[in-house]
């Protein structure tokens, strides 16, 4: 490290700026990776969490701590989708006429169930046969890279 003259107002101004530099790159830094992180989330909550959500309202009414309890207990625990993101999502398919909510008891609207609509079963059964080759595509991706690092 370079000796300083602390009274000079210019090492000071370099120092200064040499440190505020240091500092935005490694904020850059931090921030560039929590960008991918919630990149790899958004490939299950924005790629696949919509899907499987009708998917598990195939087989009936349920409310949205319940979907999250089934895709953890369908993927053993692996994928546990936070409510956070489960309800806005029912809302966001309810208003796209995809489900419906419907309160167990309308006077106290403790808790409320959603169903598929018939339009939601025929657009579950679209998007599952759009998504088809792009998971086979993902998964084989995944197999590359994982043999890659890995093996």
């Amino acid at each position: 490290m370079k000796d300083f003259d602390f009274n000079n107002i210019e090492d000071l101004k370099a120092e200064e700026k040499r440190l505020h530099d240091e500092y935005k790159a490694k904020l850059a830094e931090l921030k560039k990776v929590q960008k991918e992180k919630e990149a790899v989330g958004q490939v299950f909550t924005k790629g696949l969490l919509p899907i499987y959500v009708l998917y598990i309202l195939k087989s009936g009414p349920t409310n949205g701590n319940e979907i999250s309890t089934k895709v953890s207990q369908k993927t053993n625990g692996l994928w546990t989708p936070s409510t956070g993101g489960i309800y806005p999502l029912l809302k966001k398919l309810e208003k796209e006429g995809l489900v419906i909510g419907k309160w167990d008891d309308p006077k106290k609207k403790f808790q409320k169930l959603y169903s598929l609509t018939p339009l939601g079963e025929v657009e579950f059964n679209n998007r599952k046969e759009l998504l088809k080759h792009k998971i086979e595509e993902s998964l084989k991706v995944f197999q590359i890279v994982y043999r890659d690092l890995y093996l």
